[in-house]
């Protein structure tokens, strides 16, 4: 919810009604207003709202830190890589 607070924030802070951010970003207004209300939307339209309030660096960022701490974490990470579906 935190991050639907900063998102409403930041379309405030750029004076961005929530149509015309829809305008914007192509995500339709009451998406937008659900997102906020609820925190919940596509990673699709989260990312095109990373795009227009410049996140997009930070989202590349946060997909490149990795994801272990010890060996033994990325020995499981290793042995997972071809498993499929699952199983």
């Amino acid at each position: 919810m935190r991050l639907a607070g900063n998102c409403k924030a930041r379309r405030l802070e750029k004076g961005y009604s929530r149509r015309r951010l829809s305008e914007l970003t192509g995500i339709p207004a009451p998406t937008i207003e659900r997102f906020e209300r609820t925190g919940k939307l596509s990673l699709e339209s989260f990312c095109r709202l990373a795009v227009e309030f410049d996140y997009f660096d930070e989202l590349g960022a946060v997909m490149e830190r990795t994801k272990y701490t010890t060996a033994t974490e990325l020995e499981t990470i290793i042995r997972n890589q071809n498993r499929k579906n699952g199983r």
